[in-house]
């Protein structure tokens, strides 16, 4: 199975055009989606062409492509213009033996063996870490990147692992699991 996970897109209608478009260059099975969709945040500037309904829209046009979890700026009023859920606060996916643990990153699932594969994004930097019991993945922000990190996403293929910018489609770092 093919997936782009990306996170964070803040309400910026400009990015999320481009990873809708991104998405469907990749010819992936699913995109995820890790929270944080519509609303900016409290400390985060507005991102370019911040507009929650035009984001709402490009992402409904999708809707039956998406597997989303909520993120801290994600609220019940949003699923008012959603027209798919947002509601959970983790994922389980099995792949290869393992468990692939994917959530917005604002709260740690206590549920994490060794071997699992945590994948988030909320704190908007690009990151592969090899931690004693899991492995840490980040998938990056769409919109608001941090760290002089390019606006993200990931696309995970058969244990490969490849953050591409968001702009470009362009490909910035790879990773095997």
């Amino acid at each position: 199975m093919k997936y782009v996970i990306a996170s964070d897109i803040h309400g910026s209608a400009y990015y999320c055009r481009l990873l809708k478009q991104r998405y469907l260059e990749e010819h992936a099975q699913k995109l995820i989606l890790l929270g944080d969709l519509l609303y900016h945040g409290a400390r985060n500037a507005l991102p370019k062409e911040y507009s929650t309904l035009d984001c709402a829209a490009i992402l409904n046009s999708i809707k039956e492509e998406l597997l989303c979890v909520k993120g801290n700026c994600d609220s019940e009023v949003d699923t008012l213009v959603l027209e798919f859920p947002i509601d959970a606060n983790y994922c389980l996916l099995p792949w290869g033996g393992r468990t692939l643990v994917l959530t917005h990153g604002h709260h740690m699932p206590a549920m994490l063996k060794k071997g699992d594969v945590l994948i988030n994004g909320h704190f908007h930097v690009p990151a592969f870490e090899e931690r004693e019991n899991y492995t840490y993945i980040n998938c990056g922000s769409v919109s608001i990147p941090k760290e002089n990190s390019p606006h993200s996403y990931l696309v995970f293929e058969d244990g490969a692992l490849l953050w591409k910018d968001v702009e470009t489609g362009n490909i910035f770092r790879g990773e095997v699991l």
